[in-house]
């Protein structure tokens, strides 16, 4: 295997929830239907305040160099995330330190391949979803600069996307290697797509009727 192959394994082994987590039920889920700019932006401050904490966690104690090295780039990169998204919010913003099911997963990662699997390749194939509906909630408000804010950082994240599997290619070195990467990547995409299913229903929504 390698990454080109890898990724489209776990897309379309992942198609459905992937194209579920794409509905424009997202937001829904995301802020118990409080379909406000404010908590909409809460919303998207807190994933990346989550993103930073864990990369910047990794950064700390991973062993590989070519890794750890990757993992301090996403965790400036998404520090800076923060700071842009804040920015458009009207006050103050105050992290909630839970981390949520995928990170609470993704912090629990001690090797390298699963690290490099789980963060920079399953949690973007999410934010790439999560971001395609928060630009469209602010096209939909007429508010192009924050939409404009919202497609430089889904432009990044696809970036890390690239770099993270650059970086299988080059760390896998078995087979077993490449399959630990292909069910860790699968499983940090089923992991959101529960928390947001378990969050529909809690609304009284299924999420197998949305698209």
């Amino acid at each position: 295997m390698d990454a080109a192959t890898l990724r489209s394994t776990v897309e379309e082994d992942k198609q459905t929830e992937l194209d579920r987590l794409g509905s424009q039920q997202l937001l829904v889920a995301l802020t118990d239907a409080d379909l406000t700019r404010e908590r909409v932006l809460d919303v998207a401050a807190a994933s990346e305040h989550a993103a930073h904490v864990t990369f910047d966690g990794w950064t700390a104690d991973e062993t590989d160099d070519d890794a750890r090295e990757a993992f301090a780039v996403v965790a400036d990169q998404e520090a800076d995330h923060l700071e842009r998204v804040t920015a458009e919010l009207d006050g103050e913003w105050e992290p909630d330190d839970e981390p949520g099911p995928m990170h609470a997963y993704l912090r629990g990662r001690d090797a390298t391949v699963e690290r490099i699997a789980a963060g920079m390749v399953g949690r973007p194939l999410v934010s790439q979803r999560t971001y395609n509906q928060l630009i469209g909630f602010f096209v939909n408000e007429a508010d192009e600069r924050t939409a404009d804010v919202l497609r430089g950082l889904k432009s990044e994240t696809l970036e890390t996307l690239e770099r993270g599997l650059s970086l299988l290619d080059a760390t896998c070195e078995t087979e077993e290697d490449w399959e630990t990467a292909r069910r860790v990547a699968g499983y940090t995409i089923q992991l959101a797509y529960e928390d947001y299913a378990d969050a529909l229903r809690g609304l009284g929504f299924d999420p197998r009727s949305v698209c």
